[in-house]
């Protein structure tokens, strides 16, 4: 997701992009199947967090998320926290993170319906984009 300062806003888009897109799994019968397969999937979100085997079984996508944390804010179900410099420079080795840094922080996205986000920086150290990331489901 390209860079901006309000990491709610970007989640927003970036949630809005994946349904619009079906980019994620819509349970019906007894395996789940990827929404863009069906036509008449939900038209809205709420539509679809009205369906009782999305209730049960999430989308298995970014969807399954819809708030990023404020700092110091415990993580909850549903959100996600973002990287922390002192995670960074833990785990990657500077606060600083860009895409070659995406090994060393996948391990801090370790619970289910959960998820991390980080900001990532250009070769000059100005931020670029920002990395979701995570996993809901099974």
């Amino acid at each position: 997701m390209t860079y901006q300062p309000d990491l709610d806003a970007a989640l927003d888009a970036l949630r809005d992009t994946v349904f619009a897109e079906g980019d994620y799994w819509w349970a019906r019968g007894e395996t789940p199947n990827v929404a863009s397969d069906y036509p008449h999937r939900p038209a809205t979100m709420e539509e679809l967090f009205n369906d009782e085997w999305v209730q049960e079984m999430g989308t298995h996508s970014i969807l399954d998320v819809y708030r990023v944390l404020a700092e110091r804010e415990k993580p909850d179900f549903g959100t996600v926290e973002p990287v922390s410099a002192a995670e960074a420079l833990r785990e990657a080795g500077t606060e600083r993170l860009t895409r070659e840094h995406l090994d060393a922080i996948k391990g801090l996205a370790s619970q289910a319906w959960f998820g991390r986000c980080a900001v990532l920086h250009d070769e000059q150290g100005k931020p670029e984009e920002i990395y979701f990331w995570g996993y809901s489901g099974d």
